[in-house]
């Protein structure tokens, strides 16, 4: 039996890794995730991606989160912007100027993924508002987060919902097509905390989902199908 589990009520895509993303009314869903999303990063000459925390894939560039790009309805390069939200001529001879770092450039994805864990992030509005309930000196926002899609979950939904829906699928309207294998939640980490534009550094916010629910937030998902997400259409789950 189907069951519908929300109504899509935001759509993000983040066409630069750990940069603001670009808020959308609809976007494809390619066999990727969302169309152009992490599609570009800023690498070093290590080949290692700019992010917010050290690995072996990443590298901490601090100041990236202040930053912001957008696709628009392009794929062949994206737009960024500085802190103030002035467009960016050179991406990166800016980058390198910005960050204090010679050997970075501004790179399309290759045979490295750019995803930190699963190209698709869906978070609810039951979760949300369980944070913001959590921790109420913080400001909360789902930017924090970098959610691909927000579900607008009905009157009563529990927090961590998503934690259900592991093992099925869940699907867009008749005219969407769109198709994600849900797979497990994401773990956080101190980019939920980052100060980014118009949100301060908020420590507590992780201390709460850390003491609650072992570090972990929203459903990552796998693209099962193609097709087109739009602000408004209701998903099911099978």
């Amino acid at each position: 039996m189907a069951e519908i589990i929300g109504v899509v009520e935001q759509l993000w895509r983040y066409p630069v890794k750990s940069t603001g993303g670009e808020r959308l009314d609809s976007v494809e869903v390619d066999g990727r995730g969302l169309a152009g999303d992490r599609l570009y990063a800023v690498r070093d000459g290590a080949g290692r991606l700019g992010s917010g925390k050290n690995t072996r894939r990443f590298r901490r560039m601090d100041g990236l989160l202040r930053l912001s790009a957008r696709l628009g309805h392009r794929l062949d390069g994206p737009e960024l912007f500085d802190p103030l939200g002035r467009p960016v001529a050179d991406p990166t001879a800016f980058l390198r100027a910005y960050l204090q770092r010679p050997d970075v450039v501004l790179a399309r994805e290759d045979a490295v993924s750019h995803f930190d864990q699963l190209p698709v992030s869906v978070l609810t509005t039951a979760t949300l508002d369980w944070v913001r309930g959590a921790a109420p000196d913080a400001v909360v926002d789902e930017r924090r987060f970098r959610p691909n899609i927000v579900l607008r979950t009905p009157p009563g939904t529990p927090p961590f919902v998503e934690d259900t829906w592991f093992g099925r699928e869940g699907r867009g309207g008749a005219r969407s097509g769109a198709r994600l294998a849900f797979v497990r939640a994401g773990e956080r980490c101190a980019m939920t905390t980052a100060a980014q534009p118009g949100l301060p550094h908020a420590p507590e916010i992780l201390k709460v989902i850390t003491r609650a629910h072992a570090g972990r937030l929203d459903a990552l998902a796998e693209v099962a199908r193609p097709g087109r997400l739009a602000v408004g259409d209701a998903m099911s789950l099978h």
